[in-house]
């Protein structure tokens, strides 16, 4: 596998970064993973705004324009020869002597690493089981939720908790008791053909994928709700879905031990999962023979 590590592609063993790197030393860093079907990516232009917004929130200098970003993502994909992949770009502040002030570290990192993704269809069947957390998210007016950071503690507790309920998912409440987002998704809720999902107050990421469920169902009449929602909510549920670049849109067949619905997904959630596949497919038509788009979209 080559790996895009500052202004070279490297192997695997040669990717490594300095110990005085921020980045490791104190999760001081922004990151995006995007998803590439048939050698082009989805929803780049929204990755990379949330890249830069990101890392202007934190006061980090992107090492390269955005739009050479996009380029050097194609060029990523090509090198490893991926079509299907999902593809994560980290950029720290760099390395610096230790301590907490930024301006202690001159150049930042910035690392592409690719690898091969082809979605996953049997959870995508059976739906996942997810659980309720006591890992409380991190309140927005202490943590902007839109910076989307490499210091993941937060949510890498809830994670934990979740593997030993043998749940797929975490899901964390905020400090108020609502339901804000899992470790690594988005949740939505289906009640009598409505679609249901926290509110931006309640201290969520925006993710992307979010962004464009919540359009595309709209676009096709089914209301939409962005509210308070608690653990009720979610048990009493006729159906949930999960949203993120990998999973798309991903059913959840039980909480905490109980079954959402029928357990199984519901009609709304295949109903979306079928628009949004759709999407997909216009927006990452095949360019040419191999599949892989000789230019970028412009940002």
């Amino acid at each position: 596998m080559r790996i895009y590590l500052n202004n070279r592609f490297v192997s695997e063993k040669q990717a490594t970064v300095s110990v005085f790197d921020h980045g490791f030393l104190y999760g001081d860093g922004v990151f995006e993973t995007l998803r590439a079907y048939e050698g082009r990516f989805f929803l780049l232009n929204e990755h990379l705004s949330r890249l830069r917004d990101s890392a202007k929130e934190l006061g980090i200098s992107l090492p390269v324009k955005p739009s050479d970003l996009g380029r050097l993502l194609y060029q990523t994909l090509i090198r490893n020869r991926l079509r299907n992949a999902l593809v994560r770009i980290s950029v720290s502040r760099g390395p610096g002597p230790i301590g907490l002030d930024p301006a202690l570290c001159r150049e930042p990192t910035l690392v592409i690493i690719p690898r091969m993704f082809n979605g996953s269809p049997a959870a995508r069947r059976r739906g996942l089981r997810v659980a309720i957390v006591s890992v409380r998210r991190i309140s927005h007016d202490m943590l902007n939720p839109q910076i989307k950071s490499t210091n993941f503690l937060n949510n890498i507790m809830a994670k934990i908790q979740a593997k030993r309920v043998r749940a797929d998912e975490g899901l964390m409440l905020n400090r108020d008791g609502c339901l804000s987002e899992g470790s690594i998704s988005n949740i939505f809720l289906v009640k009598n053909g409505r679609l249901y999902t926290p509110a931006a107050g309640v201290g969520i990421l925006l993710g992307t994928t979010r962004q464009l469920v919540i359009a595309l169902a709209q676009k096709r009449r089914i209301p939409v709700i962005e509210t308070r929602l608690y653990p009720r909510d979610l048990y009493g549920a006729d159906e949930c879905f999960l949203t993120n670049t990998s999973m798309e849109v991903m059913p959840v067949s039980m909480a905490d031990g109980k079954k959402i619905g029928t357990g199984k997904p519901g009609p709304v959630t295949r109903r979306l999962q079928g628009i949004y596949a759709d999407r997909v497919r216009n927006d990452c038509r095949i360019v040419s023979r191999r599949g892989l788009s000789p230019e970028p979209s412009r940002f």
